[in-house]
């Protein structure tokens, strides 16, 4: 079972994005060595509490300081660029990175119709992402003589490519293109069944991928004991909550009654939203791990988890390594 982190490079508060991006070097250095597979960033524009807004560029900088681990896009919201830019910044990464670089691409915005128009994208009511993956595919596969526009660097580097989604619609275009699929099981998990099941059951195999690939995604906040475990999840809550209410911040200090700071009903909202989770002690996230991995069967987990405190981030990742690897033995004796 590979596992792998998604770090959307947390802004905690009372902190600022230069110390956020040394976080993630750190995180991602060590995630190296706790055996994760990947490290994926998320592109989100205009969001105080993440600093992974330049998703490329941070990708090369992380690349840079790791050896091994694969780093890539959680993704990059590709209505948002020029699929040749894509092809061109993500033919570079994997130049200077051979064999280390991904690319999952999502159909959100990663902002508002603000954001969009700042990007100068967007305007177009019209849904183009399968045309726009199919371009991108395109400039990323074999050389192709006498055609009038090519990504260099990009041509031929055939740079894995991931879709990203949380609807019926990315599992059926994952499987129409023969992708790997990505699910956001962590903040959206209301399709999750039905859409591993359409995406596995409709898979079209390709020159890219032989048979279908299902990653999902949980939420990890793992520490010593179970109720140290829930009151790192608080900042999550919070924050979820708050970008709900359309008032997206830095990530919010934990606290020890997330029901008084939000009010019952927001908090099973945000519960339900957030229930593909493991959280407690060792031996809780242990269970619930292997939990969600009986249930869902996937050939892949991402393990993400917005956690105020640099080092109990670090600790809880460490833990959910251990887990990974327990349950991978277990299921292998």
């Amino acid at each position: 079972m590979t596992y792998s982190v998604l770090d959307l490079c947390p802004v905690p508060e009372g902190s600022d994005a230069a110390q956020a991006i040394r976080n993630t070097v750190d995180l991602a250095r060590r995630a190296e060595g706790w055996g994760y597979r990947r490290h994926w960033m998320a592109e989100h524009h205009n969001m105080p509490g993440i600093a992974s807004s330049a998703t490329s560029v941070l990708i090369g900088h992380v690349a840079a300081a790791t050896k091994t681990i694969r780093v890539g896009a959680g993704g990059i919201m590709l209505p948002n660029h020029s699929p040749l830019a894509i092809a061109e910044q993500f033919g570079t990464l994997v130049t200077m990175h051979p064999g280390r670089i991904d690319l999952g691409l999502g159909r959100a915005p990663g902002g508002d119709m603000a954001v969009a128009r700042a990007l100068r994208r967007g305007m177009d009511p019209g849904d183009r992402f399968p045309e726009d993956v199919a371009e991108l595919l395109a400039y990323l596969g074999p050389s192709r003589e006498g055609v009038p526009v090519r990504a260099i660097p990009g041509e031929g580097t055939e740079v894995p490519v991931w879709i990203l989604g949380s609807s019926l619609y990315g599992a059926q275009l994952a499987a129409h293109f023969g992708l790997p699929y990505a699910f956001a099981s962590h903040f959206a998990p209301a399709a999750l069944e039905q859409a591993a099941t359409i995406y596995r059951k409709d898979f079209q195999p390709s020159l890219w991928l032989e048979r279908p690939r299902f990653m999902l995604a949980i939420n990890v906040f793992a520490a010593e004991t179970d109720e140290e475990g829930a009151y790192l999840r608080t900042s999550m809550q919070q924050a979820f909550a708050r970008l709900r209410l359309g008032r997206p911040g830095k990530l919010p200090r934990p606290v020890d009654d997330i029901e008084a700071e939000l009010g019952p009903q927001v908090v099973a909202a945000v519960n339900e939203a957030l229930r593909i989770s493991a959280v407690g002690s060792r031996d809780s996230v242990h269970a619930q791990l292997g939990t969600l991995l009986e249930r869902y069967r996937p050939d892949e987990v991402i393990l993400t988890g917005q956690i105020h405190d640099h080092a109990a981030r670090l600790r809880s990742f460490g833990i959910a390594a251990e887990a990974m690897i327990d349950i991978a033995r277990a299921t292998a004796a």
